[in-house]
């Protein structure tokens, strides 16, 4: 099966263009364009299943249009997509804010989903989509560090509760690099698909692993890289695996 994760920054674009005539001018400019653009890159991946972070749901950036439901309406997928903020942040009082979702693609059948929250940062929430054989939970965590930690916590304890294989994928915002990880893998037993810790972030001259794939053991990694592609600040991760167990 192939995993493509992806953070497309809400189609919004990156570098030329991006920060003219203003600084981060490009969050508030319509993504039309750009969004095809991302369905294309998808469309030659022809992943299996699709995580996404940082999708609008339906702003006036996107024409009112959910760019997960625009991309699952054109190439065929299943989707979940749901609010990053909790219930009571402030971010849902804005037009723009309580528009920004995560996604889950999938051209597999979805046997459920369930929505997980984070005690602490602004960026709470967690997906969990349980398929025939795997348990994928997305995420974007917190730009604070000590919140990061926390909830790492509250993951390990989300992914306890599963007899499928879990996959964790996102946007984790490792500032400090990859270290930040190592008690969370060690107390879950996961491992990174990336084994060579290739950076993706940003994706004009990448130096940074922010984002990952981490894996149960009965999951097997077969192939995985990044391709060169610049629609978005970060690079897309893709990952062929097997499950050994199945």
């Amino acid at each position: 099966m192939r995993l493509l994760v992806y953070n497309i920054r809400y189609g919004t674009g990156h570098k030329n263009g991006y920060h003219l005539p203003l600084p981060f001018a490009g969050f508030f400019k319509r993504t039309t364009l750009n969004l095809g653009r991302i369905i294309n890159f998808i469309a030659t991946i022809n992943p299996d299943i699709v995580a996404l972070v940082e999708v609008d749901s339906g702003s006036y950036r996107s024409g009112y249009f959910c760019q997960a439901q625009s991309i699952a309406d054109q190439l065929g997928y299943n989707f979940i997509v749901e609010n990053k903020y909790s219930d009571g942040s402030l971010a849902q009082k804005f037009p723009v804010l309580k528009k920004q979702c995560n996604a889950l693609l999938t051209k597999q059948n979805i046997e459920d989903f369930r929505f997980h929250y984070f005690e602490q940062g602004m960026k709470r929430l967690v997906i969990q989509t349980n398929l025939r054989a795997i348990s994928i939970f997305i995420v974007h965590l917190s730009l604070k560090y000590r919140h990061r930690q926390n909830q790492l916590e509250e993951l390990h304890n989300f992914t306890k509760y599963t007899d499928k294989e879990v996959i964790i994928a996102g946007d984790f915002n490792t500032f400090w690099g990859s270290r930040e990880l190592n008690l969370f893998l060690a107390a879950s037993g996961l491992k990174n698909a990336n084994l060579c810790n290739a950076p993706s972030h940003p994706s004009h001259a990448p130096h940074r692993q922010i984002d990952f794939i981490l894996h149960s053991s009965g999951i097997r990694i077969d192939n995985f890289y990044i391709p060169e592609v610049r629609l978005s600040d970060h690079s897309p991760l893709v990952c062929d695996f097997s499950c050994v167990l199945t």
